[in-house]
Formats: C-alpha cells, structure tokens, sequence
C-alpha cells in the first residue's frame, strides 16, 4: 500500500553490545538515531548469554528518545523493521515473556549435542537439506543441551524464537520466524521451504513453538496497545518481519550485485560475499539475502572486535585505542614473528571448531605490547584471509568491496585488513549498521520505497583503503603459518577445554 509524505521509518537493531535505534524519512536521510548498552554474560568459558528483557527495556526506552529528537509525532512512523543477532535462541513461556537469558550464536556449550546430531545424521544430506552443517551456531543441538540441562523450562516453553522476533512479538503480540533465522537456525529445508520435520524431531521441538516464517518485508502485524503505552509508539503502526541483523547490514551497506564483499569490522567479525544462487559450504553459512532471489554466502568469526577490547582492558587498561593503534603501527607486517589465532571463545566459520583456542606463538623477550597487539589485529585479518581463500577455492573473486562497523574508524585496522586482502576497501560514511536496513525494509514493505536500489540514497563512501602489496606479499607468506599453527595444536584443544570445565566451581 502506498502511504503519503512525509513518512518516517523506525530501525531497531537488537546488537550483541547494545540496542540501536534509527528514524529514517522517505528521501532515505536519518532524522534520528540512538543507542543503549547491552549486557553480554559468559557464567562460563564457552558460554554467551543476553537478558531479553533488557533488549525490550532498551527499546522502549530508545522510543520517546529517538521521536523527540527527529521532532515526530509516533503518528507520522509508516512502519517498523526490527533486525539482530542471529540465530540467537529465546524461550518464551505462555505469556510471551523469557524464561532464561538468550543463548546466543556464539554461545559454544552444547558441544556433545553437536557430536551426538552428528552422528545421528549424514553430513552431506544434512548440507543439502538446510545449506549449513551442524555447528556450534545451530539451535539443534542448544534445544537438546536445555533439555538436559534444564528440562522444566523446556516443558514451560510455548515458543521458541529469535532476538529480533522476540521484539516483533512483544511489539504486535504476533509470533513469526523471519527466513533467515529459519535458515540459520538449521532446522528448515531449504528446498522445501519449510520446516525440516525430521530435524524437528531430532532436536525435541514441535512446529507449534515455531511461529510462520516470513520474508523480511512481510508485515505481521501492528503494534498493540500494551506495546504503545510501554514505547509511546501509535498503537496500529505496521511491523515487518525484520532482518538478520548482518544480512540488514550488507544491504545497508550497498550489496545488491554478485561479486560485492562486506568485512565488517565488528564485536564478531563477519564476511558475506552475494549471489545471484543458493550454494552450500560446509565451512561458511548460507543466507537470503533481503531481496528475494538473491543470497549471501556467510563467515562468521566469533570473535574480532571483542578481542580487541578484552586485549585492552585486560593489558593496556586507560590507554585509548588510538595510542595502541600508533605504537603498532610503527611495527612491520608480521609483528616481528608473532601469529595470533583468534579463537578466544572457539571458532565458528570456517573451522566450526567450538573447543579452539585462543594462541600466540612466537613470542620472545624482545616483543613489547604494541606487537601483541600488532598480532591480534593481524590474527583477525588472518582469518578474514582464511575464508577469501575457501571463497577462492569455489571461484569466487570479490568485485568490490566494502567495510563497516567500529573498526572502520581505526585507520591501522582498516589498513591492515586491505593489506591482508589485497583488496581496495572503501569505509561506508556514518554508516548506522544493521538499523538502517531495517528500517529501510520496513518502508519497503509498506510503499514507502518501491524498489530495491533505492537503497542506494542512503549510502556515501568516506574513504577507500588501498592495499599496500609489499605488506601483502608478507601476509601471503606466513598465511600458511597461520594454518598449520591451528592443525598442529587443534588436538590439544580438547583436553583444554576439559580442563577448563573441571576448574568452573
């Protein structure tokens, strides 16, 4: 349907660091936008957890802050798209509210669960069915390690769901999966387009906790009462399905054409590389892409941006990332003999290794603090490089290429990315992330925006980083360094992580 201007849309992105909100007008300008913190918990070594009450507290705090600051009335918002990590698990008992802290993508425990599934079923059929093995991101073998471990809350659950469907339902008292959490969750046929019933089966859920699956610009439903009075939004607004929060991004950030790379440089550091065709990998993920009939091939790394900040709060507490960037930069490619595998909370793509660790080898007395983290920077784009090479290796060149998030903004970073890469990286300007495309989607599922590139208003390029080759000759030489380094130890791992749980009180 078409709605008259001016018209706003509001984007919410539900974050692992923090709840972002955006008002977008029709001419595609931002109006407003606003941010409030999240708590990530990890009670144990493997473990990632988010309160999703304080997601809805976040949200209708940010409401009334964002409508006051575009100078709206809620009356003029046409619609909302709501976008975030994925595939988060939630627990809903009758009432709609969380049962336990969500177990997010990240989150590695269920480790015997994903060896058990494994065994129970065929990899390759399990790769053509769903376009993703069985990881530590699949929801699967989480509903199995909370039956085990928590059996009375999974007898309480009447739904089962995702971050950003957690928000929707609580917004519209509706309860939907959108495709890409169904997708990425690694229970539906991608052929089908349904529900995997066998699958289903395997991880002791029933289609009813599930709720309809939904394209992100599908509108579901429309805010209620209740949720008015708690955000001060108009009661009978529209709300679309929403996003993947990465999926949103990329758009967001200009993907449309096979051939375009995203990096983004973020808490967990993400690659996604667009087709015009699904195809599996068992070492990357499989999305849809926002616009229908396109896909994005996906790499997570489960941790980048927060290695970052636990090197500087653990090691160079007070000092600012801008010095830690200038003392490092002023080291050579190569941190003077130092690799870091960046697998602090295991790995995700593409090793699917949810007892990896954490390693620097190399070290020596002359190594200082600046190339430690010289090093962790450099680990972090040796992975980025880990999965250019498995896109290689199925034909795939990168055509352009771009760069988001926080890391963005540090010169070194972005400098030692395209060096690794040996890519020209251009930064997306005042890029709001993931909200932007979720509010983008919402104004396309009302009429608001009528194609797909209109996009494209949205989108200034601040800077290109060219690669420096010599640098990137260097990071091409100890690439393979950096392999062998994670099969040498990788059967060291195991006894680690044994000896790490053995220690938790």
């Amino acid at each position: 349907m078409g709605v008259s201007v001016p018209a706003y849309l509001l984007g919410i992105d539900i974050g692992t660091t923090a709840t972002k909100m955006i008002v977008l007008d029709e001419r595609g300008r931002i109006a407003a936008e606003a941010s409030r913190s999240s708590a990530l918990a990890a009670p144990q070594a493997t473990w990632a957890e988010e309160d999703p009450a304080q997601w809805w507290d976040n949200v209708c705090a940010l409401a009334p802050r964002v409508l006051a600051q575009a100078g709206i009335a809620a009356g003029e918002i046409a619609a909302i798209g709501v976008c975030g990590l994925v595939p988060a698990l939630v627990l809903l008992g009758a009432d709609g509210g969380a049962l336990r802290p969500a177990i997010l993508m990240n989150d590695a425990r269920a480790v015997d669960e994903i060896a058990a599934l494994r065994r129970q079923t065929d990899a390759a059929d399990i790769l053509a069915r769903t376009g993703s093995p069985i990881t530590q991101q699949s929801i699967g073998p989480k509903l199995l390690w909370l039956r085990a471990h928590e059996p009375e809350l999974m007898r309480r659950a009447a739904h089962v769901t995702g971050s950003y469907e957690f928000i929707t339902s609580r917004l519209t008292g509706v309860y939907t999966i959108e495709r890409n959490w169904a997708l990425e969750s690694g229970l539906f046929d991608l052929h089908a387009q349904d529900w995997d019933d066998d699958l289903l089966r395997l991880a002791g859920i029933g289609r009813a906790q599930l709720g309809a699956v939904h394209w992100p610009a599908d509108v579901i439903g429309a805010v209620t009462r209740e949720a008015s009075h708690a955000t001060g939004l108009r009661e009978g607004t529209p709300v679309v399905a929403g996003s993947a929060d990465h999926v949103a991004s990329a758009f967001s950030a200009g993907l449309r054409q096979p051939g375009d790379l995203l990096v983004k440089l973020g808490g967990s550091g993400d690659v996604l590389f667009t087709l015009d065709r699904a195809e599996s990998d068992p070492r990357l993920y499989l999305d849809y892409h926002v616009i229908p009939g396109k896909f994005l091939l996906n790499g997570c790394m489960a941790s980048s941006g927060s290695l970052i900040r636990w090197f500087r709060d653990q090691f160079a507490s007070g000092v600012g990332y801008a010095q830690l960037d200038a003392e490092a930069a002023a080291l050579p490619a190569g941190a003077d003999g130092l690799i870091l595998l960046p697998y602090f909370v295991g790995e995700k793509t593409p090793l699917n290794d949810p007892l990896a660790r954490g390693t620097l080898v190399g070290l020596t007395l002359m190594h200082t603090r600046a190339h430690i983290f010289r090093a962790v920077l450099e680990g972090i784009s040796f992975g980025f490089m880990h999965h250019m090479d498995v896109l290689a290796g199925r034909g795939h060149r990168p055509t352009r290429g771009r760069l988001t998030n926080g890391g963005a903004h540090s010169a070194l970073w972005k400098q030692i990315t395209a060096d690794a890469l040996g890519l020209p990286l251009e930064a997306v300007a005042q890029h709001p992330g993931s909200s932007l495309g979720a509010a983008f989607v919402a104004g396309k599922g009302v009429g608001v925006f009528r194609a797909w590139d209109e996009i494209e208003r949205c989108i200034a390029v601040s800077s290109v980083t060219q690669p420096n080759l010599e640098n990137h000759a260097r990071y091409q030489a100890l690439f393979p360094l950096y392999l062998e380094i994670y099969e040498q130890l990788k059967g060291t791992y195991p006894a680690l992580a044994r000896s790490t749980v053995s220690a938790q009180p």
